[in-house]
Parts: structure tokens; C-alpha cells; sequence
């Protein structure tokens, strides 16, 4: 694939670098609060989770956003399938002896001392792949079928087959959702576009009604009020969390439910703890803080003429509004609860170095298209 560079850039958008700074650490600092008490207890550190995210998350991803911004991004299409398919092999492995469950779920892989979870890695893979795919100008895959949106469908189909038998349900929907705003800005047309929501969303609620815990979790969701000992626990103290904040919150560091009463408060309840201790005033800032970065990449990529830096923008902006909202929405009971860590704050050494990565090409972009 011959790729035509554009050799000579212009700054890069420091906006959007100040957002991510700011953000990444944010993100520490409340991880630092959330995971103390948790730390001490299990591992007699109460810095033991912090220090994990700083090695396995920032280090790392402090490495894929100085490569994401050196290297040009016009260079990315030509590993976007290889990638692709590494992403998908790894997705197949965490069902072999290489991958291991934690609470009944297949999400991990562990390559000699490395660990992480290939589902976060194919947020950045898919995104990049989408992009290249749809900005190929010889072929015809916007508007024709057999060259576009069955092939679409296909790929699509598969990545959402494997995630669901991790199962990771709820990184399914944000991913090809993404996907479908991907194909969508890229001018597809809306016929094809209702098809596959209407095919999907069937598909999605056939998987529910016949998986018990998927089911349960539902009913539960419908009877938010009920079974607050059992199925709607860690809702319910979620809720009592976020409630007792109040304006101004507790104060950092002051939760009084994060090591006692609130299951995973480092990771899927993270935003409950943020705002137990920073209160409405903190939480605000921080939702504050995600929506510009989205709001900021939406821009970038509408003054943007090239169409694959274009999609880029919008595949990671859409990621990190959709995600950032099931997190936050799943916390304060819109939406049923689900395991979707909060871009740049949840501990995940993989999500938070596949955020940083996004954003280091996301600068490259700003830079030279």
C-alpha cells in the first residue's frame, strides 16, 4: 500500500494535550485514594495498586503516546489489518491455557510475564482498521454491498461472537457502536445502517434472555428498588456513595465506603468514590474534563479533510464518550451495572495504555492532517 505523507506539520493541538495531562493525572490521584485502604488490606501496601498502574499502565502508555506522535499516522494503514488480526488471534487465546478467568470471565492473557486484556488492545486495532478500510478510495465499500457492508458485517460479527463468550458484553456494545458511527460519518448509507442496528440489537437481546446472568442482571435493573441485599448490592451502595458526597464531597482520601461496603471501588465503581469524595462539585469537573476531550476530537476531525485522520478522531472520541458514559451511567442506575472501567481513572494497566496510545496518535493527527 503506497501511503502519501504529509512531510511538513504544524503544531500539534495543545488543547488536547492539556485535556489528556490533566486527565491521566486526575486519574492517578483518585486511583491513589481509591485503592489504599483495598491495597493495605490485601497486600499489606497501600500503595500497591497505584504503583501497579504506574508500571504497567502509565510506563507503557506513556511509550505508546511517544510513538503515537512521532510516527506519522498515515503509516498506521498499512499495520491496521495486522494488527487487527494479532488482536482477534489474542481474543481466540484467552480461551486456551494461555488465558485465565477472574469472577468467571475470560478477559486476561498472559504471555511469559506479560498481562493484559485483548478486548482494551482491540479498542485502539478495530478503531485503526475501520479508518483505513473505509478511506480506501478504490474500492466501493461506503455504498456497495458485497464490498462494504457485508464485509463490515462479517468482521463486526465475529469480534462481537468472541466478546461475548469472555463474556464482555458491555465492551462489545461500546466497540461496534463505534464501529457504526465509523461507517456512518464515513457516508454509508442509512438503509444499510438501520439493517445491521436492527439485526444486532435481536442478536444482543436473544444472548440476554437465554444467558441466566444476563437476564437476572436485567430483571434486576427493572426492579431497582428490590433486592438490595442480593442482585442490586453493589448498586445500591454505589448510589449510598455518590449520595453521601453531597456539594463538596467528604473530602480527598475520606470515603467511608470504598473499603468496606463498595465492591470494586478501583475500577467499576471508581466514579461512586470520586464522587463520595469530591462531591458534586468533583464528579461535575471530571464529566466536565471527558466531554471535552470527546468535544475537542470532534472538532479536530470535522476541520479535517483527510478521511482516515478523520475517522480516527471520531472512532476514539465516540470510544471514550461511550464508554465514559456506561461507566458513569451504570454507577448512578441509568443503565443496569457492568464492568467498564472510566477511561483514564479505573485501575487497568491495558485500558489506561490503550487511552494514552489513542491519544498520542490522536496529537499526530491534529499535527499533520
Amino acid at each position: 500500500m503506497n501511503v502519501k505523507l504529509t512531510k511538513i506539520g504544524h503544531r500539534p493541538d495543545y488543547f488536547l494535550i492539556a485535556v489528556i495531562f490533566l486527565l491521566t493525572v486526575f486519574g492517578l490521584l483518585m486511583l491513589a485514594s481509591a485503592s489504599s485502604d483495598l491495597g493495605k488490606i490485601k497486600f499489606n501496601d497501600s500503595y500497591y495498586y497505584i504503583k501497579h498502574q504506574i508500571l504497567y499502565g502509565l510506563l507503557v502508555g506513556l511509550a505508546g503516546f511517544f510513538l503515537g506522535t512521532i510516527i506519522h499516522y498515515q503509516r498506521l494503514k498499512r499495520w491496521s489489518f495486522p494488527l487487527l488480526l494479532l488482536s482477534i488471534a489474542a481474543l481466540v487465546l484467552v480461551f486456551s491455557h494461555y488465558g485465565f478467568s477472574v469472577k468467571n470471565a475470560n478477559r486476561w492473557l498472559q504471555l511469559g510475564p506479560l498481562t493484559f486484556q485483548p478486548a482494551e488492545i482491540l479498542k485502539f486495532t478495530y478503531i485503526l482498521y475501520l479508518a483505513a478500510w473505509l478511506s480506501n478510495t478504490k474500492m466501493q465499500r461506503i455504498k456497495n454491498l458485497s464490498e462494504g457492508v457485508i464485509p463490515f458485517a462479517l468482521i463486526s460479527g465475529l469480534i462481537a461472537s468472541l466478546l461475548i463468550l469472555q463474556p464482555a458484553t458491555s465492551t462489545m456494545v461500546i466497540l461496534l457502536t463505534s464501529g457504526l458511527v465509523i461507517y456512518f460519518m464515513s457516508g454509508a448509507e442509512l438503509k444499510y445502517l438501520f439493517a445491521i442496528v436492527l439485526i444486532g440489537a435481536i442478536a444482543l437481546a436473544l444472548v440476554i434472555y437465554v444467558t441466566p446472568y444476563r437476564k437476572t442482571r436485567v430483571l434486576s435493573f427493572l426492579n431497582i428498588g428490590q433486592n438490595t441485599e442480593n442482585q442490586n448490592y453493589h448498586l445500591n451502595q454505589a448510589l449510598i456513595a455518590i449520595g453521601s458526597g453531597g456539594l463538596w464531597g467528604a473530602g480527598y482520601g475520606q470515603s467511608a465506603t470504598k473499603a468496606t461496603y463498595l465492591p470494586t471501588p478501583i475500577d467499576d465503581s471508581i466514579f461512586a468514590v470520586i464522587a463520595e469524595e469530591l462531591g458534586f462539585v468533583g464528579s461535575a469537573a471530571l464529566i466536565t474534563l471527558l466531554a471535552v476531550l470527546v468535544f475537542r476530537l470532534y472538532w479536530l476531525a470535522k476541520n479535517m479533510r483527510d478521511l482516515f485522520g478523520k475517522l480516527l478522531l471520531i472512532g476514539f472520541g465516540t470510544i471514550v464518550a461511550l464508554q465514559s458514559f456506561v461507566h458513569i451511567a451504570a454507577n448512578i442506575g441509568l443503565i443496569p451495572l457492568t464492568g467498564v472501567p472510566l477511561p483514564f481513572i479505573s485501575y487497568g494497566g491495558t485500558a489506561l495504555a490503550v487511552f494514552l496510545t489513542m491519544s498520542g496518535v490522536s496529537i499526530n493527527v491534529s499535527k499533520y492532517a
